[in-house]
């Protein structure tokens, strides 16, 4: 047989398509033109938190001193638990309103369970029950919202309305349980050494290096343009100067939060499932178009359940890590819960329109209100301006989210 007519097995086929990498000027190039038609990214969130930082300190030194930020993962972690969950419903256009309502929820019977007089339970059990209450709860708003057609808005607020008075009764006269399981305390009160921390920064480089790798590859071997060198290099610096600045910081302190890595991985695991899964890809189509979705053979209706169920989750579990921040389970904590969580969403740059955003987005959001949160806190601001602020903050958050839409439509990217 002629060499014409058989190819190595070591050689590619002639016709395999073969990518290239973008020039840094080309990639430069590439993002300007993104930027101006809608496609900005964390931009707001990373010039939002530069400004805070320096206006914040300016004031007040202690703002970024080592104690203030090991405060803020912990602060922020409630936040951003619930705020993940709260992006899988925005995903899909839709909201939920009973998230802060439904982390007391779970905090409360947590608390309740493990009242040490004689019937209380292993702590395992009692999450577990506050879990199981939760999807319960996020499968009954998923149900009425896709199979009756009732809007989100309404089967949520009234669920907002109904675990209020759930929380009323079981917190009793006095407002509130402490929480009395070492275990559960320990949860968002455990630092870790020195050792530890490194080894986690250094891990958690090494995986978003890895990461972007494979990706740039698959997208190389698809005959596709991938990013430059320079921006791969770039992208994983800022990680590495992040984690490493973050344990730096900490070990100063107390050490790194244990809640900051359990947030790190719930976060990377919702993420995956976003963005490496058949079920993540259906929650953008339907986000984008439900009825193009349905026509495709996407089945809606499970997808929008599903949502709900895992906001309801992820906001039980932050009131978990909530009462275990506080040692106790409160009956007061879900107006604001509410409010700082779908802020966190939306200021981290998910839509409001669905179909558009990352669950990466939460925690960036989050680190925003817990920023400012803390600040205001350390100028003794009062609580009536520290809303007004927060609502400025929204705004703005969702004026951009709207302003990049519509030069999204006008582009043709919408």
């Amino acid at each position: 047989m002629s060499a014409a007519t058989e190819a190595s097995p070591s050689e590619p086929a002639n016709d395999a398509p073969v990518g290239h990498r973008l020039s840094l000027s080309d990639g430069w190039q590439q993002w300007l033109n993104n930027v101006r038609v809608g496609e900005i990214g964390s931009l707001p969130v990373v010039l939002g938190l530069a400004v805070v930082a320096v206006i914040f300190q300016v004031q007040n030194d202690k703002f970024l001193s080592s104690q203030n930020l090991t405060n803020l993962i912990v602060q922020m972690a409630p936040i951003a638990m619930i705020s993940l969950g709260i992006v899988f419903v925005l995903l899909i256009g839709e909201i939920d309103l009973s998230v802060g309502v439904m982390s007391g929820v779970g905090g409360i019977i947590i608390a309740r369970l493990l009242i040490p007089d004689g019937n209380e339970v292993n702590w395992l059990v009692a999450c577990a029950v506050a879990a199981a209450v939760a999807l319960l709860v996020g499968a009954t708003h998923g149900w009425f919202v896709a199979k009756l057609g009732v809007p989100s808005l309404i089967v949520t607020l009234a669920t907002l309305f109904i675990g209020t008075g759930a929380i009323l009764a079981m917190a009793g006269s006095q407002g509130l349980i402490r929480i009395q399981d070492q275990n559960v305390i320990d949860i968002a009160n455990t630092f870790l050494s020195d050792g530890i921390g490194w080894v986690l920064a250094i891990a958690a480089v090494a995986g978003y290096a890895t990461s972007k790798y494979l990706s740039d590859r698959a997208i190389l071997t698809q005959g596709l343009a991938a990013q430059s060198i320079a921006s791969f290099v770039g992208k994983v610096g800022v990680v590495a100067v992040t984690a490493c600045g973050a344990v730096v910081v900490t070990n100063n302190n107390r050490g790194f939060p244990l809640i900051g890595v359990i947030l790190g991985v719930s976060a990377v695991t919702l993420l995956g499932i976003t963005e490496r899964t058949r079920f993540g890809r259906h929650i953008y189509a339907v986000g984008g178009n439900a009825e193009a979705a349905r026509r495709a053979g996407i089945n809606v209706n499970r997808i929008k359940i599903s949502c709900f169920m895992i906001s309801s989750f992820m906001a039980a579990f932050g009131g978990l890590v909530l009462a275990s921040r506080l040692r106790s389970a409160d009956n007061a904590v879900g107006p604001n819960l509410l409010l700082n969580a779908i802020a966190a969403a939306v200021i981290g740059g998910t839509s409001l329109f669905g179909g558009r955003g990352r669950v990466t987005s939460a925690i960036q959001g989050a680190l925003v209100i817990a920023a400012v949160e803390s600040g205001m806190g350390l100028l003794g601001w009062p609580s009536d301006r520290k809303f007004i602020v927060t609502g400025c903050i929204l705004l703005l958050a969702v004026t951009i989210d709207t302003v990049t839409r519509r030069a999204r439509q006008s582009s043709g990217r919408a």
